[in-house]
């Protein structure tokens, strides 16, 4: 017991930097960093992955500041690079969510929410319904192990307290935020094409047809049509997902490779 709890500063000033970066990627990750987890659970399962890690880093303690100014600053290398992994996840989840928000809208379902149990806040129904099913492949296809080996190998690719902002990682972050609305109109394309058609056919019938209370007639089909190529785009998501996680790797290596100094 003595042998486990004797450790010296170095070795401390290491697993604490090792925890911290694993805290980050935890709090951005779906599901481990909403209010669903207790506390406890998440900072008991930031621990655990912690102390895996900490035993296969290898950081040479004569690189560490001698004073707590410096040491924070390395703190602070740490939490940029949990971020910027944690946030190349969520852009893809953010896409499928705004997906889900545009059909929402089209099939006139943009004021009726629902309570998120992730953060608390009100969101449409199918961004919902589309952020879970893309949550449930992306864990059944091993996503959440992808991010476990990305942040082993960040720790042998970025030495710790070293990194460097290039240009080329902001290039790179902008196109990841531009893909966010290319991927969101391919996931949602069907439903939100056949829906622009319903409204179309209906504004022509109106016009020809001014009598007629089209309103009442368009917002139940509209709904149905709507319901069935949203089942038609829960397809395309298991597809954009797999597609996405066979490339999250190489992405992972090149978010840390313009992170290394």
């Amino acid at each position: 017991m003595t042998e486990i709890i004797d450790i010296s500063p170095d070795q401390f000033k290491i697993f604490l930097l090792v925890l911290t970066r694993v805290s980050v990627i935890l709090f951005l990750f779906p599901i481990f960093g909403t209010q669903i987890l207790p506390g406890l659970v998440k900072a008991g399962l930031s621990l655990v992955i912690s102390l895996g890690l900490y035993t296969v880093v290898t950081v040479d303690p004569r690189y560490f500041p001698d004073s707590f100014v410096g040491f924070a600053v390395f703190m602070v290398s740490e939490l940029i690079i949990g971020a910027i992994l944690g946030l190349s996840v969520r852009m893809f989840l953010s896409a499928v969510q705004l997906a889900g928000q545009l059909i929402s809208f089209q099939m006139g379902f943009a004021m009726i929410n629902v309570i998120d149990p992730q953060t608390g806040g009100q969101v449409s129904i199918l961004d919902e319904i589309g952020y879970w099913m893309v949550l449930l492949i992306f864990l059944l296809l091993g996503g959440h192990h992808i991010m476990i080996y990305a942040l082993a190998e960040s720790f042998q690719l970025i030495d710790m307290g070293m990194i460097s902002l290039k240009k080329e990682l902001l290039i790179k972050f902008v196109t990841l935020s531009s893909d966010i609305f290319i991927i969101s109109l391919k996931i949602g394309a069907p439903a939100i094409v056949a829906l622009l058609f319903v409204s179309t056919a209906f504004g022509l019938s109106a016009k020809f047809s001014p009598q007629m209370n089209i309103l009442i007639a368009a917002f139940p089909i509209q709904i149905v049509v709507g319901l069935i190529f949203f089942g038609i785009t829960l397809q395309i998501i298991v597809i954009v997902t797999r597609s996405y996680l066979s490339q999250l790797p190489q992405l992972f290596i090149t978010i840390l490779t313009l992170l290394g100094s």
